[in-house]
């Protein structure tokens, strides 16, 4: 793995509205123009929760083009070879996936659904904004790894703790 190699990831969540395109926006800022990142659902959405979306234009993203996709689309016959394949809610992580192009390196990062907190609306903020942080956290962890220098092994170690550590409270 060159130093000039762009990494493609798949983030995998239940809807694909929220923690995959949030994970997905971020990437493709934190890792650019080393990482390309999508998002997918095993069950989508027809939109990005507008909630979601409200938190990623508050914080300075686009949100232009983002849209829940089923994660079929990236098993196709012809479709991008994937580098890693990370899933964000238990469902996922449970459920037979393709044989995804590229042999990509996959984990479990658990990521608790925002959608499912409850509460007044401030507290509904308060949990989107925890997700967003936490997934931050991971990335900037992630993207900074020396995968050029590391063995597929080695990788699949870092990215299993990335996925088992969880931020200050």
């Amino acid at each position: 793995m060159g130093d000039d190699k762009v990494f493609h990831v798949l983030f995998l969540s239940h809807r694909d509205s929220v923690r995959g395109v949030v994970a997905e926006t971020l990437l493709n800022r934190l890792g650019k123009p080393h990482f390309v990142a999508y998002s997918a659902g095993t069950d989508p959405d027809g939109e990005i929760n507008p909630e979601a979306r409200e938190l990623l234009e508050q914080t300075g993203f686009s949100v232009e083009g983002l849209r829940p996709k089923h994660y079929s689309e990236f098993g196709l016959e012809g479709a991008r070879e994937l580098d890693f394949v990370f899933t964000l809610h238990d469902g996922a992580h449970g459920e037979a996936m393709p044989e995804w192009p590229g042999v990509p390196v996959t984990a479990h990062w658990e990521c608790p659904d925002p959608l499912l907190s409850e509460g007044e609306p401030w507290e509904r903020k308060q949990a989107f904004s925890r997700m967003m942080s936490e997934l931050d956290r991971r990335l900037k962890i992630f993207v900074n790894l020396p995968l050029a220098s590391l063995d597929r092994l080695s990788i699949q170690h870092h990215v299993d703790e990335i996925g088992k550590s969880v931020g200050p409270a």
